[in-house]
């Protein structure tokens, strides 16, 4: 099993995204995460999907999203060739003498603290999947009460990709 960031550029109708989950659904195959939001052109939504499966499901993948109406533009965003970043919120239990120690880590991975509580922090971090993971794994001995993470979002290097619609 592989994975496979795909970006799509959509337009921005409402049911679009839907109708991309849809199809996902109705042939079996997995979303591990999906993104969404608008483009410098309001007429246009960018859709980050990764998912995994074998090089014929994939390309299966593809080609069959590629067809939908909605869909101007799909490529595989391949990571030498791309940037791919998350956000991730943690809220974790810290009395008065845990505390330094999580604003410690946060310091080390660039976190930032976003919301004090007297019993809890709230620790935005944005990064690749890796460093995320990371960071949750250093927090192992301190209690996380939430997690969010909102799935990769990417975008291919250079100007030679960009699609012009």
């Amino acid at each position: 099993m592989r994975k496979k960031v795909f970006q799509l550029l959509v337009d921005n109708t409402s049911g679009v995204l839907s109708r991309i989950s849809g199809l996902f659904s109705r042939r079996g195959y997995n979303i591990d995460s999906i993104t969404a939001g608008l483009t410098a052109d309001p007429r246009f939504t960018r859709i980050t999907i990764v998912t995994s499966g074998d090089d014929e499901i994939l390309d299966q993948i593809e080609k069959q999203v590629a067809k939908l109406v909605d869909v101007r533009d799909i490529k595989e965003l391949k990571p030498e060739n791309s940037v791919y970043r998350e956000l991730a919120m943690i809220k974790v239990r810290t009395g008065a003498d845990q505390r330094q120690g999580v604003i410690a880590i946060a310091d080390i991975f660039r976190a930032k603290i976003v919301d004090v509580a007297s019993d809890s922090l709230i620790i935005e971090l944005t990064g690749d999947q890796s460093k995320i993971d990371a960071f949750i794994d250093l927090l192992e001995g301190y209690e996380i009460l939430e997690l969010a993470r909102t799935g990769i979002a990417g975008l291919g290097r250079g100007t030679e990709n960009v699609t012009y619609l």
